[in-house]
């Protein structure tokens, strides 16, 4: 029965999702109502101390991630840098190959460690006028952009920054570059697989005569620039390389210059506590933070007059995006924490521990728990947290080294997370203004072709040995 009440729970919050209702109104409506049906004395403990704990800290490290990364997309829309991007790629690539564009542009960032919600605010605008300046359907905008920027880079490619390649390490004793030919071969057999299908859907589209779609219908267009001559292609394209340079920078210097923590004494009446803050759990943030802010000077600096001109209206819509994104993803983090500490959770993760072969168990245990909660990070936590002993014991009775481990983990962990309640995917969708119904379809087709990546590597390895 708590198995059931679980799965009833996400079947909800994944239909609801999908029909375009609020998640900030119904995730904590679908992890209470799970509690209610567990031990209904623990709604309100668990509302106060878990699920607004969980989102509230959500929102403490990330909010000014959303909110940087809001206003950097936005200023690269109003300076006229993502038209000229635009105009350039089509120079270069042709507009058949629009999608092959963003894809890269995606996983530059990702790869270079930008934030998974920041590229998808920095990327938004100008993957919306090259998409329409090609005449291809805005709904595929969003698939296209998970496919660069939730996939191959997030987790397979190694050396990847981002932290579904980082947890594994603290596990496994292993490096973020562990297993470098197996994620190499995952990371090409996605980029194809997905290009080829998001080719077709292009193609199909054009057969049917459907275009970019009809401006008076469509949602959080970009404005059209109007301030005269576009800047030249390689001034436009330095904000997005800054931000992916700085923040390497700054990853590297803020643990050395703070040390472990930075404490400080409020200059306030009495006595009050030091405030100390753990560097290492915040480093990675304030780098992006640094680095976002040092995309949005450049862009300041190169196009001053036109970002001016319209950037009192801009900031408005970005701030309400940011709002928005943030606050949808933060009741999905709230709502995974709660369905994690119920009882119902422990009966799928104990069933998922009777699979045989250990690195079929490892990555359907960490795909379907990141499904879950529709957190990758979190679903791979959750796991390796719960299992990550009897995964390895059964990895050294098999002779499986811990880098394949560690590399499955990680490309499990980017499989099921993008299911509809995922807050990525909401981000995503909330962003581009479309809807589940409208483009979600791409998502999870992506999703699958991920999915199935994980157990292609599996076969590489015990055909080939492969690491």
């Amino acid at each position: 029965m708590s198995f059931l009440i679980v799965l009833a729970v996400l079947c909800f919050l994944m239909l609801v999702a999908y029909r375009g209702y609020s998640v900030i109104l119904f995730a904590p409506v679908a992890a209470l109502g799970a509690v209610l049906l567990t031990d209904p004395q623990l709604v309100a403990p668990m509302f106060t101390g878990l699920f607004m704990d969980k989102m509230v800290g959500f929102l403490k490290l990330y909010f000014p991630v959303f909110l940087l990364g809001a206003v950097f997309g936005k200023v690269i829309e109003l300076s006229g840098f993502s038209k000229a991007i635009v105009q350039a790629t089509i120079r270069m690539v042709g507009a058949q190959r629009a999608m092959l564009s963003i894809v890269l542009v995606c996983a530059l960032l990702t790869y270079g460690g930008v934030s998974l919600f920041v590229v998808v605010f920095a990327v938004y605008p100008f993957a919306a006028e090259l998409f329409r300046q090609s005449n291809i359907p805005k709904r595929l905008i969003p698939g296209t952009i998970a496919l660069g920027a939730f996939t191959f880079t997030m987790d397979a490619l190694p050396g990847t920054p981002q932290i579904q390649n980082i947890i594994p390490t603290t596990f496994f004793g292993t490096n973020t570059w562990a297993a470098p030919v197996l994620g190499t071969l995952g990371g090409v057999f996605i980029l194809i697989v997905g290009l080829l299908y998001l080719d077709w859907r292009r193609r199909v589209a054009a057969r049917n005569g459907d275009g970019y779609g009809d401006a008076a219908t469509l949602v959080n267009e970009p404005v059209a620039f109007a301030g005269g001559r576009l800047a030249h292609p390689l001034v436009a394209i330095l904000p997005l390389l800054l931000v992916g340079v700085v923040n390497k920078l700054l990853t590297l210097w803020i643990p050395a210059h703070y040390g472990d923590s930075a404490s400080f004494v409020p200059a306030v009446i009495g006595n009050p506590a030091p405030v100390v803050q753990e560097v290492a759990k915040v480093a990675a943030i304030w780098a992006v933070e640094g680095a976002l802010l040092a995309g949005i000077a450049c862009v300041l600096l190169f196009a001053w007059k036109p970002v001016k001109a319209s950037f009192a209206e801009g900031s408005k819509s970005a701030i309400s995006g940011a709002l928005l994104a943030g606050m949808n993803t933060a009741s999905e983090y709230g709502f995974g924490a709660v369905i994690a500490a119920l009882p119902g959770f422990l009966v799928v993760a104990n069933a998922l521990g009777s699979i045989p072969n250990p690195l079929v168990n490892e990555a359907v245990t960490v795909t379907a728990l990141a499904g879950i909660t529709g957190s990758a990070s979190g679903g791979m936590s959750i796991a390796l947290a719960a299992m990550a002993d009897t995964f390895i014991a059964n990895a050294h009775a098999a002779g499986i080294p811990m880098d394949v481990l560690h590399r499955v983990a990680a490309m499990a962990s980017g499989g099921m997370d993008t299911l509809p309640h995922n807050g990525a995917v909401i981000t995503l969708l909330a962003v581009t203004g479309l809807t589940h119904r409208q483009a979600y379809k791409d998502i999870f087709a992506v999703t699958c072709i991920k999915t199935l990546a994980v157990f292609v590597v599996i076969g590489l390895y015990y055909a080939f040995g492969l690491t």
